[in-house]
């Protein structure tokens, strides 16, 4: 269940679009023509409200609902979550809005598309920019925040990020139907990657659990596993996230990873990590401070694996909040999803 999903509401502390995301789950499917008289924007701000809305007690449902306290008093507390959302919205739009609409909400929040790029990282955001346009690149830093234009433009290469600043210069006012393609583009190739990250099944879920295993009992539940469905056994071991799979991160994502831990906790991961491995981390340090973590390795001597699979896992767990909040970006085991930025 989403953290949100249970918290307590307080109706005093409800916005408006929460108050509405109350009244519509109240109604429930067989009303829903009210959805039908709002236009995009006002569902996608209700849609987002109802995602986070977690559980409604049913004295502030009826707090809402005067007129309906007789009707409401047998419904008891509702319950706002992603999936009830979808339901409720797939029983009057096409499936393929829906999911285009859940996937919004997944990402970034932001009203509209300028407001979620606020909300995404200056280095994700940068690692996706560089392979644009120029043209297109003014254009979107143009769009946000000064403070945030300046830090995707400081992430940015050098040469690229000159040619950008050039083309913001001499920009002229740009074309709606220019920029309508600019907002699709950022919503269909960027926004819903960053959105299928937050997309869970029970395979996923499962895989989050394997993670956590110690070698020994992952590899006795896989293997029992696979006597009885090969085939869940084979997904869930595409889906974990293992150490090893922190060398598909570039450059920029290893060193933020680099200042999220420990440097004793990564001296410990890395000495049972792949020479490949230990030899990316090295080189997204300083020489000075490669050394030293050498020389701290070396000094370590023999150590047990258990300390070196919770180490291991510690960083992992690190790297899985980082691309939670947006500040880098992990790609699957399976090789199938590639690092998108």
């Amino acid at each position: 269940m989403n953290a949100r999903a249970k918290k307590s509401v307080d109706a005093s502390r409800l916005t408006g679009p929460e108050k509405a995301a109350v009244i519509l789950l109240a109604l429930g499917e067989d009303h829903t023509t009210l959805w039908e008289a709002m236009d995009e924007e006002e569902i996608k701000e209700i849609s987002q409200a109802m995602a986070g809305l977690g559980t409604v007690p049913s004295s502030v449902v009826e707090d809402l609902l005067v007129e309906f306290i007789s009707g409401m008093s047998a419904t008891g507390a509702i319950m706002g979550s992603f999936e009830q959302t979808q339901r409720l919205l797939s029983s009057f739009m096409p499936m393929e809005k829906v999911e285009g609409l859940m996937e919004e909400i997944r990402g970034p929040a932001g009203r509209t598309m300028w407001d979620k790029l606020a909300n995404v990282n200056e280095a994700v955001l940068a690692n996706y920019l560089k392979n644009e346009y120029p043209q297109t690149v003014a254009v979107v830093l143009s769009k946000i925040k000064p403070e945030h234009s300046a830090r995707v433009l400081a992430a940015l290469p050098e040469d690229f990020a000159l040619e950008c600043v050039t083309r913001m210069l001499r920009m002229e006012p740009v074309q709606r139907e220019i920029l309508d393609k600019i907002e699709q583009t950022l919503r269909t190739e960027f926004m819903s990657n960053l959105a299928r990250t937050s997309k869970r099944d029970s395979h996923e879920m499962m895989a989050d659990i394997f993670n956590n295993f110690d070698r020994q009992t992952e590899s006795r539940f896989i293997v029992a596993l696979e006597e009885r469905s090969r085939e869940s056994a084979e997904r869930i071991r595409a889906l974990m996230f293992v150490f090893e799979d922190l060398n598909k991160l570039d450059p920029g994502g290893v060193q933020t990873l680099l200042r999220a831990v420990e440097k004793d906790q990564l001296a410990l991961a890395l000495k049972g990590s792949s020479d490949a491995l230990r030899e990316m981390f090295f080189s997204n340090m300083s020489e000075r401070a490669s050394k030293i973590m050498r020389e701290d390795m070396e000094s370590m001597g023999p150590v047990r694996l258990k300390d070196v699979d919770a180490a291991q896992m510690a960083m992992v767990q690190v790297a899985k909040d980082l691309a939670a909040k947006g500040e880098i970006m992990l790609a699957g085991a399976s090789g199938d999803d590639e690092l998108i930025y």
